[in-house]
């Protein structure tokens, strides 16, 4: 049961009775302290303060807030409260507290004055928000994306390898080699540029063309597209563009697009009314396919396209790797 605080004795007389009730609702933890008695204390805080740091109140009241502090609360952090004190100034400053239990918590602290109506600081208030969840989830999606870039990063130099490789197989001479692979490269390069760069909308056989034709050591000859004019949103955009990279990539060091002979097959159905459509990649002329003990890049596209509302299906049949994709707007 929350306690009303406005018989309590340690409050200055400027929060009314009415404010501390309104305070004690509040479930943000809040804490109030006096700047103009020595080193600042604590002269009131809510339940919800003291749910979160497990303290009482008697053990928080007319100390400074700095016993919240410990071995991981950084100096920065520290000197930027006692400049917002100083600088009698409004600011959010994230810091490492602790709990009565040594458990850490990151507490994004907004910090202020409180002041009378003739504009003199008579209080500060602090509200704490435990944003250790949120910024652990902010860490681990960096994670995902650092891990995906570096995953796209090896499947280039990869296909970059086998493109040198083919074309050195092909050249009459070194003239002929240097002109040709240039050339390749190039196009890998402006193939993942004008798709990764994309922010809006692209044409679906456009966005499929462009990876196919540039991840396809011997161009457009290893490539069938066929189905109706689609435009993809940028929900759609995104996840596609980084299957099909993936899938390309794969075709080229394992897959269809490895041999002189293989070739990829990719037709889309047309719009469903709720506008979804299904995209199958096939592979055709390659090597034998065993399903790969291992995820890795297919894990991390299947989940991309998942977040984005659709499906992605892998069937690992011994003639040729095929993949459906359903996509919503």
């Amino acid at each position: 049961m929350a306690k009303d605080r406005s018989d309590f004795p340690s409050t200055p007389e400027p929060l009314e009775p009415s404010v501390l009730r309104m305070l004690e609702q509040v479930r943000v933890p809040i804490c109030v302290t006096d700047p103009n008695q020595t080193d600042n204390p604590i002269v009131y805080v809510n339940s919800a303060f003291l749910d979160l740091t497990g303290y009482t109140e008697a053990e928080v009241l007319n100390r400074n807030c700095r016993f919240l502090q410990g071995p991981d609360t950084t100096a920065e952090s520290i000197a930027a409260v006692r400049k917002a004190i100083v600088d009698n100034v409004r600011t959010t400053i994230e810091i490492v507290n602790y709990r009565k239990d040594g458990s850490s918590f990151l507490n994004a602290l907004q910090i202020g004055p409180i002041q009378n109506p003739e504009g003199e600081t008579i209080l500060f208030f602090g509200s704490q928000l435990d944003v250790t969840e949120k910024r652990a989830e902010e860490e681990r999606k960096l994670a995902a994306e650092m891990e995906e870039r570096a995953h796209r990063l090896r499947n280039i130099v990869n296909v970059m390898t086998i493109a040198v490789r083919v074309t050195a197989k092909e050249a009459l001479s070194v003239v002929d080699f240097a002109k040709t692979v240039t050339e390749r490269l190039d196009l890998l390069g402006r193939a993942h540029f004008s798709t990764f760069e994309r922010a809006t909308t692209m044409p679906l056989r456009d966005l499929v063309e462009t990876v196919l034709h540039a991840y396809a050591p011997h161009g457009a000859r290893q490539a069938r597209v066929e189905g109706a004019g689609i435009e993809l949103s940028p929900s759609q955009l995104t996840p596609l563009t980084l299957a099909l990279h993936e899938l390309a990539a794969n075709a080229v060091k394992h897959g269809a697009l490895g041999t002189d002979e293989g070739h990829v097959e990719v037709v889309w159905t047309d719009p469903r009314p709720d506008g979804r459509f299904e995209l199958t990649w096939q592979e055709i002329g390659g090597p034998k396919v065993a399903t790969p003990d291992r995820e890795n890049g297919s894990r991390i596209i299947r989940d991309l396209i998942e977040r984005s509302g659709g499906t992605l299906v892998p069937d690992w049949r011994p003639e040729g790797l095929v993949v459906r994709i359903e996509l919503t707007p």
